[in-house]
């Protein structure tokens, strides 16, 4: 504990002793569930060879392990990477005392950010509910959405309708969050100018992308950073491909596929963003990896590949950690997910 606390210390003098700004940096977070070395190869050599995160400046690892358990689940690995503290598997926003902790983008909101989440599973899904519920069953979808209502987050896009105007104690909270508008389509989503917007893409879960999920996650992300951008002030925006852990656990290869090219085309149009934008840090990671996936054979030549599965389930493999932009050097080497956190806390209170 000392050695990582000496450790942790120099971290942060060297982030406050690098050039200084008066500018808050922009955070892009992007969460591939379920997101391994093999998920990422898997669509590098369905594409010609060519993956967008060729394009990160820094590589690092995560472990991902939860307190209770060597293999995490999306919620304690959530929280780790949201909060910076391991807990059980299942429990959202909590510490193992179940004491409340606050998240990255609570703490950048409460520092005047503009804050917005997108994903491709409902808005309430165990990822997206780390950064905003605190709660000890990642199933409590009707609570965790009555949190989400009074989050302040400014732009949230993603499933789960169901859970704010269909629910067990017949409360609309659509109806009672009357700061926000709601949109129900792309073109609405793109030419309002509120401040806090709320676009569902489907009553329960999205479609798969194979299956034709629209709007695609890389136009939300286009259409959301321009949004968050004409707002002149700094912003903490949260993306996840959240499909990627669905097909692992369907150990579905042409599902995998669809979702994995998705998630490359939203981290090509973060990283254009990043690149024009130079106060803008882009983080790509994954919670674990699901399926225990291996490339076993395939064809450069036609962009094929043959993968086999050793589980259905999580797996406790290190998953690599991508960063682009300002200051993603600090995201170089081997470390607990819960230092993604340290390290996001670090640059933004510069």
């Amino acid at each position: 504990m000392l050695k990582k606390s000496i450790l942790i210390t120099l971290f942060l003098s060297s982030i406050y002793s690098c050039d200084q700004q008066t500018e808050s940096p922009n955070i892009i977070m992007m969460i591939g569930d379920g997101m391994g070395i093999s998920q990422v190869s898997t669509s590098m050599y369905s594409s010609d060879n060519y993956t967008p995160l060729e394009r990160s400046e820094f590589v690092g690892l995560s472990k991902t392990h939860s307190l209770d358990d060597l293999v995490t689940d999306s919620a304690a690995s959530g929280t780790a990477l949201s909060s910076g503290v391991k807990t059980y598997n299942g429990v959202l926003g909590l510490d193992k005392d179940y004491n409340p902790v606050k998240s990255i983008l609570e703490i950048s909101r409460d520092k005047g950010y503009m804050t917005a989440i997108i994903v491709t599973s409902t808005i309430v899904h165990a990822t997206p509910a780390a950064y905003f519920s605190k709660s000890k069953s990642r199933y409590e979808y009707d609570n965790i959405a009555d949190e989400l209502s009074k989050s302040g987050i400014n732009f949230f896009v993603g499933g789960g309708e169901r859970y704010f105007n269909d629910r067990d104690d017949k409360r609309d909270i659509i109806n009672e969050m009357v700061d926000y508008e709601f949109v129900n389509s792309m073109e609405n989503y793109r030419n309002t100018d509120s401040k806090n917007i709320g676009f569902f893409t489907a009553y329960d879960d999205p479609i798969e992308k194979y299956l034709g999920r629209e709007p695609s996650l890389d136009d939300l992300i286009e259409v959301t950073l321009q949004k968050l951008k004409s707002f002149n002030k700094p912003f903490f925006l949260l993306i996840e491909g959240s499909q990627i852990d669905w097909a692992e656990h369907d150990n579905d290869p042409e599902y995998l596929l669809s979702e994995m090219l998705e998630f490359d085309a939203a981290v090509e149009s973060s990283y254009n963003f990043a690149e024009k934008n130079k106060n803008t840090l882009v983080v790509v990671t994954a919670d674990h990896e699901t399926g225990g996936a291996s490339i076993v054979d395939g064809s450069l030549e036609e962009s094929i590949t043959k993968t086999e599965y050793s589980s259905d389930e999580h797996t406790a493999e290190m998953v690599p950690v991508y960063s682009f932009g300002y200051n993603s050097s600090y995201f170089t080497g081997v470390y607990d997910n819960t230092e993604i956190f340290d390290k996001l806390k670090a640059i933004i209170e510069k």
